[in-house]
């Protein structure tokens, strides 16, 4: 597989998780404030850029591999918490962190194997 379509993958997955950030914010709001809305509707648009570009890169990636990668989205969670809502790290975690890691490693090579 091409390194390109790893790389759209993975910014497709970073505005997926970034519909869970603006949903996180819009959590902290009151229903309806003009704010709670804006977020919302951002949260749709996101989810919405992400669906039409996840169907573009199943055309050029296999399900399965495409699916496996989405694990990536935890640690981008993971990101966002400690960036932007003041979330504490724990050992845990990181475990945690690294075990979807080396799952999406060994899965990518395994996946790479079996296009030779």
């Amino acid at each position: 597989m091409k390194a390109r379509y790893f790389l759209f993958l993975h910014l497709i997955l970073l505005i997926y998780s970034g519909a869970s950030v603006t949903a996180k914010f819009a959590s902290r709001e009151s229903f309806p404030d003009m704010m709670f809305l804006i977020l919302y509707g951002l949260m749709i648009l996101l989810l919405g850029i992400y669906a039409v570009f996840w169907q573009q890169i199943l055309k050029k990636v296999p399900l399965v591999f495409a699916y496996a990668n989405k694990a990536v989205t935890v640690i981008w969670g993971m990101i966002w918490g400690v960036m932007l809502f003041d979330e504490i790290v724990t050992p845990q975690k990181v475990a945690g962190i690294l075990t979807v890691l080396l799952g999406i490693v060994l899965y990518s090579k395994e996946a790479s194997h079996d296009e030779d």
